[in-house]
C-alpha cells in the first residue's frame, strides 16, 4: 500500500513539473531549440572542407598564360577571385585588412617559365588560419593540361608561402578567437543575470523609487564589467604570448579599442537578454542559445569561407564574427580597426541599438 501511495505522489509531483514547464514558455522554446540549433549547426552549417576562399591576383605578365591560369584556378572551386592588384604590396595590405586570404602572384616573364617547365608563381597566404593554409597548400601544384590544353604529365608548380604563422601552430590561431569566446560567455551571462538578480531580491522596486533614469541604470549596470572584461583579454592574451609564444604584431591601443568595442555589445546583449528572461535560470538558458552559434559559427573553429551563405548571414549578425575578424588582424597580422570600418561600425551600432531596445524594454516592464 504504501508503495502504491509513493507511486502516486510521484506522479502528483511529475504532474506539476510538466504543468509549471508549459507555463515556463522560454525554458519550454530552450528544450526544443537548442537540440534543433545544435542539429542545423553540426548537420548544415558545419563544413570542414573548406571552399571558395576569397584571393586577389596580382599578374605582372598580362599575357595569355596568365589569363589560363586565372581561370584554371577558379575551376577548383578551392577559392573565389575577388580582386586584381598591380602589385604584390598591394595584396599583401589587402592580406592584413582581411579582404583577402591569398593572393597569385604572377612574374613578368610568365610565358618563359612556361615554356621551361620552371615556377611559374608565387601564393602569399594569410597562414594564421591553419585550415585556409592548408587548402591553399592544394594549389601547389596543377596539371599543365588545365593551364595550356597540352596533354603532359608535368604539373605547373607554385610556390606557397604562409605569412603570420609559416610553422602553422594551432595556437596561434585558437588563442586570439579564445578571447572572444570567452568574452561572449562571461559577459552576456554576467549582465543577463543583473537585472534579474535585481528583481528576484527585491532591489528592483527600491531602485525605481530613486530618480535613477532606465539608460543610466543600463550602463550603471555595464560599466563595471567593461574592466571586469579587460582583465580576461590580458590573461588570455598574455599567457598565450608567454605559453604558446602567439605573436602580438599590432599596437596595445588598436587591442584595447577594438577589445573595448566588442565588450560594450556583448555587454548589451546581455542586458537585452535581462529585459526578457524573468528568472536567473532562464538568463543563462538564452546565454547558452547565444553561445551556441558564436562558438560554430563565427570563424572560431571552422572558416568561415567554408560555411554556406545562409549560415554566413546569421553570424554576421553576431559581435563575436566581427570581433574575431578584428582581433586575429590586429594580434596576428598588425592590422588597424580603421582598416576594418564595417566590422568596427557594426560592433558600434549593435552597442548603441542594444542599449536603446533595452532602456525601452525596461521601460515598458516598469509600466
Amino acid at each position: 500500500m504504501s508503495f502504491i501511495n509513493s507511486i502516486r505522489r510521484i506522479k502528483a509531483i511529475t504532474v506539476k513539473e510538466i504543468r509549471q514547464l508549459k507555463r515556463d514558455r522560454i525554458t519550454f522554446g530552450m528544450v526544443v531549440m537548442i537540440p534543433l540549433i545544435q542539429l542545423l549547426l553540426f548537420g548544415y552549417a558545419i563544413n570542414t572542407d573548406v571552399r571558395n576562399v576569397p584571393v586577389a591576383i596580382v599578374d605582372q605578365s598580362d599575357s595569355a598564360a596568365g589569363r589560363w591560369i586565372v581561370e584554371a584556378i577558379k575551376v577548383t572551386q578551392v577559392v573565389s577571385v575577388e580582386a586584381f592588384y598591380k602589385t604584390s604590396t598591394e595584396a599583401e595590405a589587402a592580406i592584413t585588412r582581411g579582404e583577402i586570404r591569398a593572393a597569385l602572384i604572377l612574374p613578368p616573364n610568365l610565358t618563359e617559365k612556361l615554356a621551361n617547365n620552371e615556377t611559374l608563381g608565387q601564393w602569399i597566404v594569410d597562414g594564421s588560419d591553419t585550415m585556409i593554409a592548408g587548402a591553399m597548400k592544394q594549389l601547389r601544384n596543377m596539371p599543365l593540361d588545365q593551364i595550356t590544353g597540352i596533354n603532359t604529365q608535368k604539373p605547373a608548380t607554385f610556390e606557397v608561402a604562409l605569412f603570420y604563422n609559416p610553422e602553422q601552430r594551432s595556437a596561434v590561431n585558437i588563442v586570439p578567437g579564445l578571447i572572444a569566446v570567452i568574452l561572449t560567455m562571461t559577459m552576456i551571462l554576467f549582465t543577463s543575470a543583473a537585472i534579474v538578480r535585481e528583481r528576484e531580491k527585491g532591489n528592483l522596486e527600491l531602485l525605481i523609487t530613486t530618480p535613477i533614469k532606465p539608460l543610466e541604470l543600463m550602463l550603471g549596470k555595464i560599466l563595471p564589467y567593461i574592466i571586469v572584461g579587460l582583465i580576461q583579454m590580458t590573461i588570455i592574451l598574455g599567457l598565450g604570448h608567454f605559453i604558446f609564444d602567439v605573436p602580438i604584431n599590432g599596437s596595445l591601443a588598436q587591442l584595447l579599442m577594438g577589445t573595448l568595442l566588442f565588450i560594450a555589445a556583448s555587454l548589451t546583449l546581455g542586458l537585452i537578454i535581462s529585459t526578457i528572461a524573468r528568472t536567473q535560470l532562464q538568463a543563462m538558458q538564452m546565454t547558452i542559445f547565444i553561445i551556441l552559434p558564436t562558438i560554430l559559427l563565427s570563424g572560431f573553429m571552422f572558416p568561415f569561407e567554408a560555411m554556406p551563405k545562409p549560415a554566413q548571414w546569421i553570424a554576421e549578425i553576431l559581435p563575436a564574427t566581427h570581433f574575431m575578424r578584428i582581433i586575429r588582424a590586429v594580434v596576428l597580422r598588425g592590422g588597424e580597426i580603421g582598416d576594418m570600418p564595417f566590422d568596427t561600425l557594426w560592433l558600434v551600432g549593435f552597442t548603441v541599438i542594444g542599449i536603446i531596445i533595452a532602456s525601452l524594454r525596461f521601460n515598458k516592464r516598469l509600466d
